[in-house]
């Protein structure tokens, strides 16, 4: 199965958020992104509402359900209570589970999966319960595939905001491929499936897909919302899906 896009719309929700006004619509921009061959659509609502608000949950959901009900809907998040009441008012096909705190900009590390086991397993547990797929956010580290397989999850979400800070040096570039396969590989070794996301670009997707073609999904929005400033969104979804094949 060739690798699936999702497209992240925080980067719309916080433009949208800068006015009070109702433009750019999350709701709108998820439909065009779905039209244009999107496999679906990320929300990472944070206790601020400083992109995503809670109430776009439910308009998404709607959305898909209405007019797109093949695509995929994830919620990212720190598994607060909160958090979870928002993931089980508003049923998204998978739910990814990132340890952030609630003042960082964007999530930029993986779980500690020694240190956390027994929040993760119990949140895991209940959010498969309830028919969700549950992934984790994961550095890229061979070490800890087996310790996230222990928590129950199905899957990982590799880490590659630092692949993504190599846009200039290919050298560096290859070597995070390389350090990124190594953990896909111990991840899939270990039961996992296998997402990815953070900095991806229509360059340096491509090469990742090709050393990870089991690589189920990325989750794509802030690269992929400055290319729709030159190409439009649906030009950009476009892209992203063609250097999704490799």
């Amino acid at each position: 199965m060739p690798c699936e896009l999702s497209v992240n719309l925080n980067a719309v929700a916080m433009l949208r958020n800068r006015r009070d006004l109702p433009w750019p619509s999350v709701e709108r921009f998820g439909r065009i992104a779905l039209e244009a061959g999107a496999s679906g659509l990320t929300v990472h609502p944070r206790p601020d509402q400083r992109h995503i608000r809670f109430s776009d949950l439910p308009v998404l959901r709607r959305l898909i359900d209405e007019e797109f009900p093949g695509a995929g809907y994830n919620i990212e998040g720190y598994p607060s209570e909160d958090f979870l009441q928002l993931v089980l008012a508003n049923r998204p096909s998978q739910v990814t589970l990132v340890p952030d705190d609630p003042s960082q900009p964007t999530s930029d590390h993986g779980w500690d999966f020694a240190s956390h086991a027994g929040l993760l397993k119990a949140v895991v547990a209940r959010l498969k319960g309830e028919g969700m797929t549950v992934s984790l956010f994961a550095d890229a580290d061979p070490a800890a595939m087996p310790l996230a397989a222990e928590t129950g999850c199905d899957r990982v979400e590799l880490y590659t905001g630092p692949y993504g800070g190599t846009h200039s040096d290919p050298l560096a570039a290859a070597a995070w491929v390389e350090r990124l396969g190594a953990a896909g590989d111990a991840a899939l070794a270990a039961g996992l499936g296998l997402n990815a996301g953070h900095d991806l670009t229509v360059a340096n997707l491509p090469p990742l897909v090709r050393r990870l073609p089991q690589l189920a999904e990325v989750s794509i929005g802030h690269g992929l919302t400055a290319d729709a400033l030159e190409y439009g969104m649906a030009g950009s979804v476009r892209r992203f899906v063609a250097a999704c094949a490799g």
